[in-house]
């Protein structure tokens, strides 16, 4: 499948040597372009749409000046780099994206020489590009190094740390800050671009450092020198911060002015140590929909009209356990004054809009700084607050040392909302929420709860909410299998599994969202089926209780196997020297490619039939039926 509309320029790109052949005054209407094939495509597609509209100029000009792949570009996240992919080769393959067997959703190593390192999560692309700086340096290399991040991404505490480092360091870096929200600076038009033309050239750059020199040995001139200098920018540009942390500051400029792009990064190709651009552009730049809704269209998950716009469904869709989480921080919040919500940067995909409405007080969105997130929690806890953290598991693996040395250790009433556990689907494995059971599981007093559908969902979080230890409530994306959520919240009992179905010679005992798919294969073989509900503490009653009346236990979870929740009954089976085959089954010892949750559940084997296949190949039904028949 290729895209069909003619474009006389794009169309003959098939590199960035083809682009860098191209005049100058082709760059514009190559922009106009890239816009209409990335509308084109994203109306019959899915993937991260706005992000990328606001960076075409940008990713143009650093192409055009920037001698790829020699000269490394390094993206944050990756959700604005599909431009990046289309000017690389692969604009014939954009309809695969995130799709089963096609091009990963972010940038990745094995991918493209292009893509120089692999992304998916926010804040890594100055720590990156500042590590090829040193390898440059270190192995004799002549070629440059740009990180590009969102103002989201900067907003995290790790962005600062490299930032801080390179400062100090002194290679020859180049970091772009793409803001597309104006959430730094307002300061945009002829002036800035100006200012930053002159603060990029040569002459700005001779005098400043020879002056330096002259200045250094007159001490009181020196200071005073610097002080006007500092007063001086500071009443054009925004760039003290960035000036402390020994960088040189210039911007903002306009991300969409094509000429004052490339005369700035001209400008600075030539300048030696680390030097920072401020680049202004406009998320949805093209699109008017996107450009008045960025929230909407940051990730298109079905196909549309362009003329119309992304219509709202007329099917009422069941409820996620995203919505179920969100219905019930909102009722809990109305019960229990001391409730308050924390997420770095999720606000809708954890659906924590309505209560940002009704309880704007109560209401703590960090940004993209996880371990913040985690530690203010735990001081909240303190001092008498309930903190709710909603967060994605694989987000949560970046505050692991927080949530063990801030909450566990001190024992505080923390409750972990975890969205997104399990396989995800088309953000692939950089989202896969694979982990958590194991790296949870390991630390003192910490209950871990997972529901297999959307009323247990609703029944733990209460459950979790009103403990006085740390507590874990992990739920898959997506919808679960529709049942009735009762209104009324009542505690699960702490460590309670519950039989689903009477079986012989086999036990299945099911964690979370495979309980379902482990029902339908019960009712196959006929297998005594068990929802644990509760990962930590386990039911050991019930564990001893199947152990005996069953010869086969088979464990089976949405997370790898190795340290999950199915070596927890073994190590539970092993210290009471208990005599039963038992067989686990979970996420492979590998990461599973993209592609939609089916895709990847089907993959994983973690399907009605793929868990069948796995208790055949290990167990001989036939000979447990003639068994169960002769008895």
């Amino acid at each position: 499948m290729t895209d069909t509309i003619f474009k006389p320029i794009l169309d003959k790109i098939e590199s960035p040597n083809d682009l860098r052949r191209l005049k100058e005054s082709d760059l514009e209407p190559l922009a106009k372009e890239c816009r209409e094939f990335l509308l084109h495509w994203a109306s019959k597609n899915s993937g991260h749409f706005a992000a990328s509209l606001g960076a075409v100029e940008l990713t143009i000009a650093l192409h055009y000046i920037y001698n790829t792949p020699e000269d490394r570009l390094v993206w944050d996240v990756g959700h604005q780099a599909y431009v990046h992919k289309v000017l690389t080769g692969r604009k014939n393959q954009l309809h695969s994206i995130r799709k089963r067997g096609g091009l990963a959703p972010f940038p990745k190593r094995e991918e493209s020489e292009y893509d120089t390192f692999g992304v998916g999560h926010s804040s890594t692309s100055i720590s990156a590009a500042l590590g090829m700086a040193v390898a440059n340096d270190r192995l004799g290399n002549d070629r440059k190094v740009v990180a590009i991040i969102g103002d989201g991404g900067i907003t995290a505490g790790m962005a600062f740390e490299a930032l801080n480092h390179a400062g100090d360091l002194k290679n020859n870096l180049l970091v772009i800050l793409n803001d597309n929200n104006m959430s730094i600076s307002p300061n945009v038009g002829a002036l800035s671009n100006r200012v930053a033309q002159i603060l990029s050239g040569k002459l700005y750059t001779y005098v400043r450092e020879k002056g330096k020199k002259v200045l250094s040995n007159m001490p009181p001139v020196w200071e005073i020198a610097k002080r006007a200098e500092e007063h001086i920018k500071g009443l054009v540009v925004p760039g003290t911060l960035f000036e402390e942390l020994g960088f040189n500051y210039i911007g903002p400029i306009d991300g969409h002015h094509m000429p004052t792009l490339l005369e700035t990064m001209k400008n600075i190709h030539e300048l030696d140590g680390p030097q920072f651009l401020h680049v202004i552009t406009r998320k949805g730049k093209g699109y008017a929909p996107a450009e008045a809704d960025p929230v909407k269209y940051h990730a298109v998950s079905k196909p549309f009209d362009p003329k119309q716009g992304m219509m709202p469904s007329d099917k009422k869709s069941k409820l996620t356990y995203s919505n179920i989480f969100g219905e019930w921080i909102c009722d809990m919040a109305r019960l229990d004054q001391r409730l308050v919500a924390i997420t770095p940067a999720m606000r809708e995909g954890s659906d924590l809009i309505r209560f940002e409405k009704e309880f704007p007080d109560r209401y703590f969105d960090v940004a993209i700084a996880e371990q913040h997130s985690v530690t203010l929690a735990a001081g909240m806890a303190c001092d008498g607050l309930k903190p709710v953290v909603a967060i994605y598991s694989t987000f949560l693996q970046r505050a692991y040392d927080q949530l063990i040395n801030d909450v566990v250790n001190q024992k505080l009433p923390v409750l972990f909302a975890i969205d997104r556990a399990g396989l995800v689907g088309a953000d692939g494995p950089t989202h896969n929420g694979s982990f958590d059971l194991t790296f949870l599981r390991c630390l003192p007093d910490m209950v871990i709860m997972a529901p297999s559908d959307e009323n247990e969902c609703r029944q733990m979080l209460y459950t979790g909410f009103i403990l006085d230890q740390p507590a874990a409530v992990r739920y898959p994306r997506g919808t679960g299998t529709g049942v009735d959520v009762v209104k009324q919240m009542e505690a699960i009992p702490v460590g309670k599994a519950e039989i689903k179905r009477e079986g012989k010679s086999i036990a299945i005992l099911a964690f979370g969202s495979v309980v379902y798919a482990c029902q339908e294969v019960g009712d196959i073989i006929d297998a005594t089926v068990v929802n644990m509900r509760f990962v930590k503490p386990l039911d050991e009653l019930m564990i001893k209780s199947l152990c005996a009346e069953h010869e086969f236990i088979v464990t089976v979870e949405e997370n790898v196997i190795q340290g999950g929740a199915g070596s927890a009954i073994n190590e539970f089976i092993a210290e009471n020297d208990i005599d039963v085959n038992v067989y686990n089954f979970g996420l492979p010892d590998r990461l599973i490619p993209h592609g939609s949750q089916d895709d990847m559940l089907e993959d994983a084997g973690l399907t009605k039939e793929g868990i069948l296949s796995f208790i055949e190949s290990h167990i001989n039904l036939s000979v447990i039926t003639d068994a169960v028949k002769t008895a």
